[in-house]
Formats: structure tokens, C-alpha cells, sequence
């Protein structure tokens, strides 16, 4: 009953979340980034089943995102000329088949190799979509997209899906349903044998299996998810556009992915939260937020490999056997953090002063930084930022060492205790 209880107790948290999550972010913005927020979780969810679950890196995932979500673009434009009518809620379904078709096909091409050489392949294929997004313009409408009204007819109970916290309680609820499918499917037998073929191809394959259909199968299946994430978006935005089949879209789930922690289910989801999120407001404060994902995700490669849920689950053997020690870990861990949030504000300060001026040529030096305004071209600002940068560097060489001792000497009474 307790490990029964243990498997479902996330899953409530998770619906509680997404419930109250409108109530306590009021406002069509915050509704529009908690909307992305669900739409990538769910896509993110899936290019981690190729990822982190197959050991299959793809550079080019979005073409099932994006082509899920023309179709569904123009599936709900034909039901506003009056030839059918289809469930806008059971649409996501539709994108998902969609995402589905083109798995099948491309997976029986990509997954006959496997590492660098299915890499190249998939940046292949979504380059070649890219392109025909552009050439194809009766289907694809070239760069401006397709636009689309997802108010097509009452759904039950009223809903016409109109208003966008009716769209972001339909993105909720696909997202859960999404989340759920894909851990259990990880706890198949075919999770496990997804497993192997990751870890270990040739013995998989000396024991009986073929690896190329099971690599073909996680796939297939992994595009059907992202067909469904592809629809979702196309039904938020109302749009569809070339963007959603480009290798940016195909980087950003992997940044998502990554960041968030490649071999822990849970790292998607804490990827596509903070990506999203991060993405949203920088977006609004800053020309140079790609620069920002570009510089995390390089951190977290070199010396977080693990990703966010990886620096979180090495702590769970702490808690578990030793939670007395979490205590001791608290104030290493603030003096790091404040060292690294020293060195952060100088860096920022100096690349925003080096990008403002690049892009403003002319007399106008006079930038908003940091709440306050600030003269580019003046010395004071550079020594400022500059002095933090170098301070906050010189903060994380003696913190973190320290930090890590501690976390290290924690380890070791967890390891006594588990032998006493």
C-alpha cells in the first residue's frame, strides 16, 4: 500500500499543481508561458524517451512538433468551411497520429544506424522539412504561417475554448495524461529492453533482439507524443509557422533535456519549466537571452552532466540515511549560491554593456540595466561590473571546494550508516 501510494503521490501533486497554477499566476501572460510550459513538458517528455531512455540523439524532433501541428492547423480550418466537425479536445490525438505517421516512416530510415550517423540523419531530414515549409507554399503558406480559429463549435458543458485559461486546462489535462503514459511506458518490459539497447547494443542483440525494431518502435513513439505537444501549441498560438520545424525548436527540447537532466525522468519536466519560463521573461527583457541559454547549457554539460535532477537526486541517499546532515550542507551551499550570483550580476553587466553597444552605433549611450539607467560609454559601469565579475570568481574558487567537502563528507557517513 505505501510503495502503491509512493507511485501515485507525484502525480496528484502534479494535478494539484497544474489546478492551481492560474490562481496563483493571474493574467493572459502568465496563461500563455504556464500553456508553453505544458506543451513542452510534454514534448520534452518525449525526446528524452529517445534521448535519455534510447541513447538516440536527434537534432531534428521538431518535424514531428511542427507537422502535427500544420496539420492540425488546417484540419481545424476545413471544420470551419463546414465539411465535419471533430472534438477540439480530442484533437491532440489527432496531431499525435500525425507525429505518429512521420515517425514510422523516418524512424525506419534514421534507426537502421545508430549514434553520430542517426545524429546526422535526423538533422538531415529536419533541415530538408525546414526547406519544404518554405518551398511548398500551397500547403505551408512560406514564412508567414497559417492562422487558425481553434472556436470552431460548443464542446460539452459549454466549453468553446475560446478564452485561454479553457485552453490552458485542455493543455493541462493532455499534459498529465502524456506524463503518466510515457513514465509507465518506461516501466514496460519494452522500457527495459529500450534500456539495454542503449546501454549495451551488441548484447542485446545476442540475446535475441532485434535492436534496430526496438530503436524503431521508442521512435515511433516518441513522435506520436511530440505530435500531440505539436497540436497542443497550434491550438494555444492559434498559428502555425516554419519555426516550429527548425533546428532552433529541435535545439531548444534538447536544451530542455539536458539542462533539466537527461537520465532522470523528472529532468525534462524541471527543464521545460525553466527553459520556458526563462525563455518567456528574458525574451522581454533582453535581445541577447540566446546568448544566456547558450552559456547555461555549456555550464551544465562540462560540470553538470546529470542536469538539475541529477544535482538534486545526489542528494537523496543524504535525506534517506543521513537527513541530520542536510543541515550542515545549508550554509556551504548559500555561501556557493551567493558567490555565484556575485559573479553572474558582474558577467551580465559587461555582456549587456558589450551587446548594447554593438547594436546602438550612434550618440545614444544610455541603457536600462539592472532597474537603473546606465552609461554605456562611462568607466564607472565597467569597474563596477567588472570588479563583481572578478570578486564573484574569486567567491566560487573558495566556496565551492568547500561545498564539495561537505557534500563529500555527508557521502561518507551515509556509507557508515548503511554499513552499521
Amino acid at each position: 500500500m505505501r510503495r502503491l501510494a509512493g507511485d501515485f503521490a507525484p502525480w496528484v501533486l502534479m494535478a494539484a499543481v497544474l489546478l492551481i497554477a492560474p490562481a496563483l499566476f493571474s493574467g493572459s501572460f502568465a496563461l500563455t508561458i504556464l500553456s508553453k510550459i505544458g506543451v513542452f513538458i510534454i514534448f520534452a517528455i518525449a525526446y528524452n524517451m529517445l534521448l535519455g531512455q534510447g541513447g538516440m540523439l536527434s537534432f531534428g524532433h521538431a518535424v514531428y512538433f511542427g507537422m502535427a501541428g500544420y496539420f492540425t492547423v488546417h484540419f481545424v480550418n476545413n471544420m470551419h468551411d463546414g465539411d465535419f466537425y471533430f472534438p477540439i479536445s480530442l484533437l491532440p490525438l489527432f496531431g499525435g497520429l500525425v507525429g505518429l505517421f512521420f515517425g514510422v516512416l523516418i524512424g525506419y530510415v534514421s534507426t537502421r544506424r545508430a549514434g553520430t550517423t542517426f545524429a546526422m540523419i535526423s538533422l538531415g531530414f529536419g533541415e530538408m522539412f525546414t526547406a519544404l515549409t518554405l518551398v511548398l507554399v500551397a500547403f505551408f503558406n512560406g514564412e508567414e504561417g497559417i492562422q487558425t480559429d481553434r472556436w470552431v463549435g460548443p464542446e460539452p458543458f459549454g466549453i468553446t475554448f475560446g478564452p485561454a485559461v479553457q485552453v490552458y486546462y485542455l493543455i493541462a489535462i493532455w499534459c498529465l495524461i502524456a506524463t503518466v503514459a510515457m513514465y509507465w511506458l518506461t516501466r514496460t518490459p519494452f522500457g527495459r529492453v529500450l534500456n539495454a539497447v542503449r546501454d549495451n547494443p551488441e548484447r542485446a542483440e545476442f540475446v535475441g533482439y532485434n535492436t534496430q525494431r526496438v530503436r524503431w518502435l521508442a521512435f515511433s513513439l516518441s513522435s506520436f507524443f511530440a505530435g500531440l505537444a505539436g497540436a497542443l501549441h497550434a491550438l494555444n498560438f492559434e498559428h502555425i509557422g516554419f519555426e516550429t520545424v527548425s533546428a532552433a525548436t529541435s535545439g531548444l527540447v534538447l536544451f530542455m533535456v539536458y539542462i533539466g537532466g537527461v537520465r532522470n525522468y523528472y529532468g525534462p519536466i524541471i527543464g521545460a519549466v525553466l527553459i520556458s519560463y526563462l525563455e518567456g521573461v528574458l525574451s522581454e527583457l533582453t535581445a541577447a537571452w540566446p546568448l544566456y541559454f547558450g552559456i547555461v547549457f555549456i555550464v551544465v554539460v562540462m560540470f553538470a552532466p546529470g542536469g538539475l535532477a541529477g544535482l538534486i537526486s545526489m542528494h537523496g541517499p543524504i535525506a534517506r540515511f543521513c537527513p541530520e546532515r542536510l543541515g550542515h550542507l545549508l550554509m556551504p551551499y548559500i555561501q556557493a549560491f551567493g558567490a555565484t550570483i556575485v559573479a553572474c550580476i558582474g558577467a551580465i553587466g559587461l555582456m549587456e554593456m558589450v551587446f548594447f553597444l554593438s547594436e546602438h552605433r550612434g550618440n545614444d549611450t544610455v541603457m536600462r540595466l539592472y532597474w537603473s539607467n546606465v552609461d554605456a560609454h562611462a568607466v564607472l559601469p565597467w569597474v563596477v561590473f567588472g570588479g563583481l565579475c572578478a570578486a564573484g570568481i574569486y567567491l566560487c574558487r573558495r566556496t565551492y571546494p568547500t561545498a564539495a567537502d561537505a557534500y563529500s563528507l555527508s557521502m561518507v557517513k551515509v556509507r557508515e550508516r548503511m554499513l552499521a
